[in-house]
């Protein structure tokens, strides 16, 4: 897919770090050795651990070369490692292991979610949120531009591959038997943005890297001229010419 861009994906940083906040809050109270922060992108999510953990050994994982320069630079009082999270597993059982925004990327995070709840030690923790808004019209546009234009055959096989977060129960029957106490629950984040041409932007950051990857400069412009169309159409500006964007992210907290 090509190397991730920090510095336009942390334009973003409050919004997205969020929601890293809100899952650490539901395990805090916990006193962690050893502490793994999966897909630690620029290190956000990884300060945020550091200082929650001041006494624990905490290793940020993540395959882009960007981002984990990003991190290094930013984060001192963590390690940072090169490696993909579908194949990583620690060393050893890990007491935390935390995954802000990521295990989504995985097409078979099911698979992903099972396994890494196996690798924690005795009451240890797999805390994980993921972005639950692929039928959010922000996505589900990017879909149909995909299937409607010259581009097709290239980008319906990427579209197809876009993870879709099942349902909540399916969540519950994969990780009950595996730990004594699971936490699911969903949580609608409605961000206030300023005009569909920072949406777009937003996006560009993350979820439309796989789409415009495939294309010419041209094709790129548009791509992005026909998705900034469709938010136009679809989110109505504020009195103050601000768009609500509705965002819903699921999280889930295991321990075993």
């Amino acid at each position: 897919m090509g190397d991730w861009n920090s510095e336009l994906y942390m334009k973003f940083e409050s919004e997205r770090t969020r929601a890293a906040r809100d899952l650490l809050a539901q395990v805090s109270d916990i006193k962690p050795k050893t502490v793994f922060d999966l897909g630690s992108g620029p290190g956000n999510s990884t300060q945020l651990l550091v200082e929650a953990f001041p006494d624990a050994e905490v290793v940020g994982i993540d395959d882009s070369p960007n981002m984990l320069e990003v991190a290094r630079a930013r984060v001192s009082g963590a390690r940072f490692l090169k490696e993909d999270i579908e194949r990583w597993r620690p060393s050893e059982p890990a007491d935390l292991i935390f995954a802000n925004a990521t295990l989504h990327f995985a097409l078979d995070h099911y698979g992903l979610i099972k396994r890494l709840a196996g690798c924690l030690a005795e009451g240890g923790c797999l805390a994980a949120q993921m972005p639950n808004n692929m039928q959010e019209v922000s996505h589900a546009l990017m879909r149909m531009i995909a299937a409607d234009g010259p581009w097709s055959d290239r980008l319906v096989p990427i579209a197809k591959t876009r993870a879709v977060i099942g349902p909540l129960d399916e969540y519950y029957r994969l990780l009950r038997p595996l730990c004594s106490r699971l936490d699911i629950w969903q949580t609608t984040y409605i961000h206030t943005i300023d005009g569909v041409d920072r949406i777009v932007e937003w996006f560009e950051g993350s979820e439309l890297r796989p789409f415009l990857k495939p294309l010419s400069e041209q094709e790129r412009e548009a791509f992005l001229a026909r998705y900034r169309e469709g938010l136009t159409q679809s989110y109505a500006p504020q009195s103050d010419g601000t768009v609500l964007l509705p965002y819903p992210r699921l999280f889930l907290v295991a321990q075993k």
